[in-house]
């Protein structure tokens, strides 16, 4: 198969394109490198079925051909990171919805499948847990920036369904639960490659908030597999499916697991949300994934311990910074 990977230069887009060229697929990626990083595919230039674009998928004409030219797409191309939420509201909704658009334009005329990759941001302030993908989602509201991203990324599914449904485009989308492990950058928010860098450089491991708010971590290789799985599976068209872990955890209790196994002398301090972002931020207390729709498509997937991540994660920043 010729896979398409819009977003492709970013963490899990990269993950993702070294996955399927071990399967002996042809990658093609597309990304702007407003979050991606040539650093993340330097290992698969050269390598037969592999070639890259440096740019936007709003850019027609180019994304027509790279489409006419694949069999499938994964489209991840998105603003990801709180903190970049939250800084540059704007690019986040103009970028999640119009290169959704122009994805699913494109695909449409061609009638080439898409995997659109949405977020468990989208279910919001529901308190109700763990999040089904039949439950309602409940946002903030329109004046915290907080909330952008939830919208445009549940305006997105809606968009694509409704391209499944009206012009029987065949699309899957996968909501992705904290994906997390090597390449991942802390430049945006994310939590482990912060604490880890935090920790091997013997800086304070700041946790926002009081540290009790908990989320489900999957390594990356685990998501990737199964959204292979999900795009090459008939019965999975037209529907939605958390994909992660369900094993829950305290950003508190990660902390002390990355200052333990990263053996560092840091202490873990605590940032108030309105210091570590602005005035009024709101987070989720919980964020947990109910997975047996996905597990009753794909069966059982054996994931990666969160022990195993951390040291994974560890080792990677170990390799980066320091040899």
């Amino acid at each position: 198969m010729h896979y398409l990977i819009t977003g492709g230069a970013g963490f899990i887009g990269s993950h993702l394109a070294e996955r399927l060229l071990r399967e002996r697929h042809t990658v093609t990626i597309i990304d702007d490198l407003s979050t991606g990083s040539l650093d993340n595919i330097a290992p698969l230039n050269g390598k037969s079925g592999f070639q890259h674009v440096i740019d936007t998928v709003v850019n027609h004409t180019l994304l027509a051909d790279l489409v006419a030219n694949c069999d499938v797409i994964f489209h991840l191309a998105a603003a990801v990171g709180v903190k970049l939420i939250v800084k540059s509201p704007v690019h986040t909704i103009e970028t999640n919805l119009t290169g959704t658009r122009a994805v699913l334009e494109c695909a449409s005329k061609q009638q080439k499948k898409v995997l659109l990759t949405s977020s468990s941001e989208v279910y919001g302030k529901s308190s109700k847990v763990p999040f089904s993908e039949k439950d309602d989602l409940v946002l903030g509201p329109t004046s915290k920036a907080r909330w952008s991203y939830a919208c445009s990324k549940a305006m997105d599914e809606f968009l694509a369904l409704a391209y499944w449904k009206e012009k029987k485009l065949p699309v899957v989308i996968a909501r992705l639960f904290n994906t997390v492990g090597p390449r991942q950058t802390g430049s945006y928010g994310m939590v482990l490659p912060t604490f880890v860098r935090q920790a091997l450089r013997g800086h304070p491991i700041t946790i926002y908030g009081d540290g009790t708010q908990s989320r489900c971590f999957t390594h990356v290789d685990d998501v990737v597999g199964e959204l292979i799985h999900l795009v090459q599976h008939p019965d999975a068209v037209g529907e939605v499916f958390n994909v992660g872990s369900d094993r829950e955890v305290t950003i508190q209790e990660l902390a002390r697991l990355v200052k333990t196994l990263a053996r560092s002398p840091s202490e873990i301090c605590y940032v108030p949300y309105h210091e570590a972002y602005e005035a009024g931020f709101e987070d989720m207390s919980r964020r947990v994934p109910d997975l047996r729709k996905i597990r009753s498509l794909l069966g059982d997937c054996s994931l990666r311990s969160l022990r195993n991540i951390v040291q994974d994660v560890i080792g990677y920043f170990q390799q980066k910074e320091y040899v």
